[in-house]
């Protein structure tokens, strides 16, 4: 997904609502997302913030939808370049068709893994199916992006697809939770990634509860939908809650709810973030910028006619 424009300096920096808890023992900064207008589509962003830009190599989180679109109608996202990322779609509602300059082309459906490594430059856009615009539509997921280590910023750019029914699974007491990416409680997703990370989707009944890894040195909930209670406080739908290192960091279900679980390891050094580039310096940004403005990227095969020009 791209950013409708450039994040400004003090990207992030909107005040919380008054009503959010404050920090506790286990939580160190309780963040309510801002939304953004992506042309026609709007999603709640957490990441980055201007208190926490980064939750291990975990840069950008938007939540998207849920949204209705009405029959003729459905989701656009242009080709748009990527560098030094990761992008990773997850959905639990609708369908997107992802396409990129790889010749890449795939349907995404609920539960499935859409992760891209952008490395040294890719363009891709997203879309909804004809076929499926033409009755209407609902979509709601989220789209995160992972920082790369130094090392990897310039890998050549790959696609990788991994189906619902091939992410581990486990449940026990109310809880049933899949690991979508990197590796957590004594699971490891298919999905090849590039430093030590875990993502995963845990389904919470009214009373149940499930525990952060303790073992990752940053880590994150998101509350999808419902609302869960942490260290006596409760927090609703659209809230993430980070941690702090080495507490125990445990959710629990008021009501039947859902949470994506997301950390991992901090990387080597800053991050820059401006539009959808994210390096390790500004000089590398600033080359993408010329890059993508000059034609310098390659196209989006079955795609080429449309592109989202870089913002003034």
């Amino acid at each position: 997904m791209a950013h409708a424009r450039p994040e400004p300096p003090g990207v992030g920096a909107t005040p919380q609502p008054a009503s959010l808890p404050a920090p506790s023992a286990a939580i160190e900064l309780v963040v309510a997302p801002r939304p953004r207008d992506l042309g026609g589509f709007s999603v709640r962003r957490s990441l980055p913030f201007a208190q926490r830009r980064m939750v291990g190599p975990f840069i950008f989180f938007d939540h998207m939808g849920p949204a209705d679109f009405a029959p003729g109608h459905g989701l656009d996202v242009r080709p748009h370049p990527h560098v030094c990322l990761a992008t990773v779609t997850y959905l639990f509602e609708g369908a997107i068709v992802h396409r990129d300059s790889l010749g890449s082309c795939q349907t995404i459906v609920p539960g499935d893994v859409n992760w891209m490594t952008a490395g040294r430059g890719i363009v891709h856009s997203e879309r909804t199916d004809p076929e499926v615009r033409r009755r209407g539509a609902r979509l709601h997921g989220i789209q995160a992006w992972v920082a790369l280590p130094k090392a990897a910023e310039e890998t050549a750019p790959a696609f990788q697809h991994h189906a619902a029914h091939t992410m581990p699974r486990t449940g026990d007491r109310g809880v049933r939770l899949r690991v979508i990416a990197g590796e957590a409680y004594g699971l490891r997703a298919p999905v090849a990634v590039l430093s030590p990370l875990f993502y995963a989707d845990a389904e919470l009944a009214a009373g149940s509860s499930v525990a952060l890894p303790e073992e990752a040195p940053e880590r994150a909930a998101y509350v999808v939908s419902g609302e869960v209670e942490c260290d006596g406080a409760a927090f609703g739908e659209a809230t993430m809650l980070i941690f702090r290192a080495g507490s125990r960091a445990c959710v629990a279900a008021r009501r039947d709810a859902r949470v994506m679980l997301l950390g991992g390891s901090g990387l080597d050094g800053e991050r820059h973030i401006e539009w959808n580039f994210v390096a390790s310096t500004r000089e590398r940004i600033d080359r993408a910028k010329v890059d993508w403005k000059g034609g310098a990227f390659p196209k989006v095969p079955g795609d080429e006619a449309e592109f989202i020009p870089l913002p003034a």
